[in-house]
């Protein structure tokens, strides 16, 4: 397949200002096309990746991937999805996100070789131009009859929008703008949310170089889940693609747990297996649905991709030892990934203490009777080792590396002791 009719295959393709130049202008020639993030974290999520795991199809069929983070943008805030005005951040925080996010683009993507990607910061050029000039340069060729017209402005009259937002749109059409000029520029692709944006910087570029070839747009759809819950979160926020914000085994534990009803979909949207592949997995879940094979594979090829293939590993061997009970083997860092959620005691001290007396202190059982029958039924399990011995004394041969004891109450009942 070529690459339009992958992506058409793939469902990526939202909306495009011309198709049919677009088909032929990709025919002919490789291209640079862009794609940018504003900095509004220290980290993106894995919302944001769709627009950029799709710039790098485009890198692999030859074109010439530009990234950009919104160092400029970022100060302002874009009204796109927004009911109110986004709380200012401060040069400092925004230089802040502006490096965190760097690194993980530069994970992303292939920067050598002839059409190695491009990393721009648009507070190059936006955020050191006075104000006449962005009145006389930019602000001449944009009619605010045009800009009204947007959704992402016309849903905000009624509850308000300042001049600082309504002005976002121009910002970022001085940005393919520039692109286009310095870069050589012809694409822009985004989420649905960036239509609005796209089109007005194509209106900039048709006005101010209207001898010049044409440029295009794209957008990607809003990644939705079956069930109408959104896509990207659980109980504790976002999913991020920084690992101290979400360990490599909770975004690991985020795609194996995908519903049957949108696997496929995922599948296709953010990994690079080929349509055979995919199909085959369509068929394992339409036959096997109880193997999860396609989770499987879309938790390995996310957590590969982001994190790399040690973090994969280590998010496997959390998950095994989970499942199985087999937990004595994990290292400390393991320990913190795979437990951090289920409830914990801190104990103070190095001194021994007997099991009966750490189960009721960590209120693992209610009551010293309720502990010692725990024991002698086969309940307790300490480091994934069952215990009957109503006498047990712990001591520091039962501590993972000086820091942790693992407690299981029955099957699934886990608590973690810290030290």
């Amino acid at each position: 397949m070529g690459l339009l009719e992958d992506l058409q295959w793939r469902g990526i393709i939202y909306q495009q200002t011309d198709e049919e130049g677009i088909k032929e202008v990709l025919d002919k020639e490789k291209i640079s096309l862009y794609c940018g993030v504003d900095p509004t974290a220290d980290s993106m999520h894995i919302g944001h990746l769709l627009p950029y795991l799709t710039l790098r199809r485009f890198q692999q069929e030859g074109h010439r991937p530009i990234v950009l983070v919104g160092g400029a943008t970022g100060l302002i805030g874009d009204p796109s999805g927004k009911k109110e005005e986004r709380k200012l951040q401060t040069l400092e925080a925004v230089d802040h996100n502006v490096r965190g996010i760097k690194k993980q683009l530069e994970h992303i993507f292939d920067f050598e070789g002839e059409n190695g990607a491009i990393m721009v910061n648009n507070y190059d050029w936006n955020g050191t131009m006075d104000l006449v000039t962005f009145l006389r340069d930019y602000g001449k060729f944009i009619g605010v009859n045009y800009m009204l017209a947007k959704d992402t402005i016309a849903s905000r009259l009624e509850t308000g929008i300042s001049f600082t937002e309504f002005t976002y749109t121009i910002l970022q059409a001085i940005d393919f703008f520039h692109l286009y000029k310095n870069h050589n520029c012809r694409m822009q692709i985004g989420g649905s949310d960036q239509w609005g944006n796209i089109t007005t910087g194509l209106e900039l570029i048709r006005k101010m170089s209207p001898d010049t070839e044409k440029a295009f747009g794209l957008t990607i759809p809003l990644v939705t889940k079956a069930d109408g819950t959104k896509f990207g979160k659980i109980e504790g926020g976002s999913i991020w693609l920084d690992p101290e914000k979400t360990s490599p085994y909770e975004f690991y534990q985020f795609w194996i747990n995908t519903a049957d009803a949108d696997v496929i979909k995922y599948l296709k949207y953010f990994t690079f297996l080929s349509r055979e592949e995919i199909e085959e997995l369509e068929k394992a879940v339409e036959e096997e649905p109880h193997l999860r094979k396609a989770q499987k594979t879309l938790a390995e090829e996310m957590t590969r991709l982001i994190h790399g293939e040690d973090a994969l590993e280590q998010a496997m061997k959390i998950t095994q030892a989970l499942f199985s009970g087999e937990v004595k083997n994990l290292t400390a860092d393991e320990i913190k990934q795979g437990f951090k959620d289920v409830p914990s005691f801190d104990f103070k001290g190095n001194e021994e203490i007997a099991l009966v007396d750490l189960l009721v202190e960590a209120k693992i059982s209610p009551s010293k009777r309720q502990a010692r029958e725990d024991i002698q039924n086969g309940a307790i399990y300490i480091n994934g080792e069952r215990n009957t011995d109503v006498q047990y004394i712990l001591s520091m041969n039962d501590r993972i590396e000086e820091q942790f004891t693992i407690i299981r109450r029955g099957k699934k009942k886990y608590f973690l002791i810290r030290y």
